[in-house]
């Protein structure tokens, strides 16, 4: 059979029909569909294709294991949070997801409740204090919780040469599924920009903040883990978020606190405070 425009998707479609794996046999003819139908639309030139190859080498280029600049591209094309939403349909007593984002690198160091993970990182005073429970509230007791967020600067630990790991931690609920830190307030921040999709968002005159945030990711046996954020209330970029990764039951209300003794005999000053409840969903 020569090829033509007109069977030419029909054709390769087809060309996956003996894939033994019947969900891969029919992501790839759907994709095979989508795009085919993405270049008619806009009767794609060759400049543009071979600048679409050149733009997705650069992002591949750009990657380590510090840095997914893919995650960063699917993020800022809503693809990530779509995906997100597919399968993590909203139910009741369970707290929303949202994306995870480039800078997670695991494994995080345990530390007790309690714990400063601000290292030697400038900032106003921040103590969350949260519980982890399930949809009928009652208390998950060793929940594994990851938590990590940038510096008062916007820059996560791993954006800055030689930095020693601050501003994340791993925690584990106790016996009434509680766990609290010490760390300083996050402030929005842009993206990285210095790669294709920084110059992708330049290209198209779209900002690259993100509202304050302090990820969250949440596991236990027996409940899918939690991938989310609490972002922070009246923050400048709340409804314009690089990633659109914003859903209003995460925005979070910080309380102004005096400074005191704490339970542990520490003396701490003035700080905010974030009190919060997350809880996770049962697997099906």
């Amino acid at each position: 059979m020569t090829t033509s425009t007109q069977n030419l998707t029909e054709q390769v479609v087809a060309s996956f029909a003996n894939a033994e794996n019947p969900r891969l046999r029919q992501v790839m003819q759907s994709l095979v569909r989508h795009l085919h139908a993405f270049a008619l639309d806009v009767e794609l030139s060759m400049a543009e294709w071979e600048m679409a190859i050149g733009f997705l080498t650069k992002t591949g280029h750009m990657c380590d294991d510090k840095r997914q600049e893919f995650i960063l591209l699917s993020d800022t094309l809503g693809f990530s949070m779509l995906v997100d939403s597919i399968n993590h349909r909203s139910i009741e007593g369970a707290t929303e997801t949202t994306v995870l984002g480039p800078f997670y690198v695991p494994p995080l160091k345990v530390s007790p409740s309690e714990s400063d993970i601000s290292g030697d990182a400038a900032g106003t005073p921040l103590h969350v204090e949260a519980r982890v429970t399930a949809p009928d509230g009652q208390p998950l007791a060793g929940a594994w919780v990851d938590v990590w967020h940038s510096d008062d600067d916007g820059y996560y630990d791993v954006q800055k040469p030689g930095q020693v790991e601050n501003l994340r931690a791993r925690f584990i609920s106790d016996a009434d599924g509680r766990f609290s830190f010490w760390s300083i307030v996050p402030v929005p921040y842009p993206i990285p920009t210095d790669g294709p999709v920084g110059k992708m968002l330049e290209a198209v005159g779209r900002h690259p903040y993100r509202p304050a945030h302090v990820h969250f990711m949440i596991g236990k046996d027996g409940y899918d883990t939690l991938v989310t954020h609490l972002f922070i209330e009246d923050d400048p970029y709340l409804q314009s978020d690089a990633v659109f990764g914003v859903k209003q039951q995460l925005v979070v209300h910080l309380t102004d606190e005096a400074g005191g003794t704490t339970s542990s005999g520490e003396v701490r000053g003035a700080h905010r405070k974030i009190t919060h409840s997350f809880g996770l969903r049962p697997i099906a």
